[in-house]
């Protein structure tokens, strides 16, 4: 079934198979695009697609586009890549591994390498400007206590060099292998206003300090005053959004996350209003706010 001709579009023919315009069905994502954008990378699978002379043998969708059974979101930067070959992805992009994955499928070994693991000399994340998730590069929570452990074994170079004090452990807070990311804190508050909103504003204590991140983080910032018996079981690696605080002191939680190198990025609120007594007008304010805070 051939594809129809578009105005302005060249046609194809025996030479030429395929129109100047093309269209193509990626895991159900429709893209457009000129054919030399598609054959730009020699030796890929898209060139090798689509100078090949018998047209009849790449697979079709139902409205004769070209189909292709991948991951058609990640496919947006495969095609950007093919159209000037570079690379451009958005910050703290989650998916770079199965980015990778998608540019080996398609022979894209310079793209590959683009999207490779870099570290610097001190075994730290490089400048690459399209730097991973840091879930994807960091050390592994086994990786971090070994680490921790065989650092408690070495003399400590303050303490007078050898034959000095051995260190018992590197602490949270003094650590050179901490890790980047993200823990957002969330509490739901209540207070009344009645007719003068200025004085008659009544306050009630928050009853509880919701804590959201991975798992690994959020133990090593609050320790035993993390409450996990929402979420027992969870993995170092995993994210969870049931763990809670066992106090209920919004600035206690503040310089937890200060001390351990977090500083907030940004912060939310919302809000309700619903009368307390249909008699008078005082009214009851119930909002959730969050605070999103970060460590390099």
């Amino acid at each position: 079934m051939a594809l129809a001709d578009n105005t302005g579009c060249a046609k194809p023919s025996e030479d030429f198979p395929f129109p100047e315009i093309i269209e193509l069905n990626v895991g159900g994502q429709v893209y457009i695009t000129r054919h030399p954008t598609l054959v730009s990378v020699p030796g890929s699978l898209l060139w090798e697609m689509f100078t090949q002379k018998n047209v009849r043998s790449l697979a079709r969708d139902s409205k004769g586009r070209f189909f292709v059974d991948r991951d058609g979101f990640l496919f947006r930067y495969i095609l950007d890549y093919m159209r000037d070959q570079q690379l451009v992805l958005p910050d703290h992009f989650p998916e770079r591994s199965r980015l990778r994955r998608e540019a080996e499928y398609f022979m894209l070994p310079e793209l590959v390498k683009m999207l490779a693991p870099k570290f610097s000399k001190q075994n730290s994340l490089g400048d690459d400007p399209c730097q991973s998730d840091p879930e994807e590069l960091s050390p592994s929570a086994d990786a971090t206590r070994n680490l921790t452990s065989a650092s408690a074994m070495l003399p400590s170079t303050v303490a007078g060099g050898p034959g000095g004090a051995i260190t018992a452990g590197m602490g949270a807070a003094g650590t050179d292998i901490r890790r980047a990311g993200f823990i957002t804190i969330g509490y739901r508050g209540t207070y009344t206003l009645g007719r003068d909103s200025q004085t008659d504003a009544k306050f009630r204590r928050v009853a509880r300090i919701m804590v959201c991140g991975k798992t690994s983080l959020a133990k090593e910032v609050f320790g035993d005053t993390l409450n996990e018996s929402r979420d027992p079981d969870r993995p170092p690696e995993r994210y969870t959004s049931r763990y809670y605080l066992k106090f209920t002191f919004l600035e206690q939680a503040f310089d937890k996350l200060a001390d351990a190198g977090f500083h907030m990025v940004a912060c939310n609120s919302t809000g309700t209003c619903a009368f307390a007594h249909d008699q008078t007008d005082d009214r009851i304010w119930t909002s959730y706010t969050e605070y999103v805070f970060y460590r390099e």
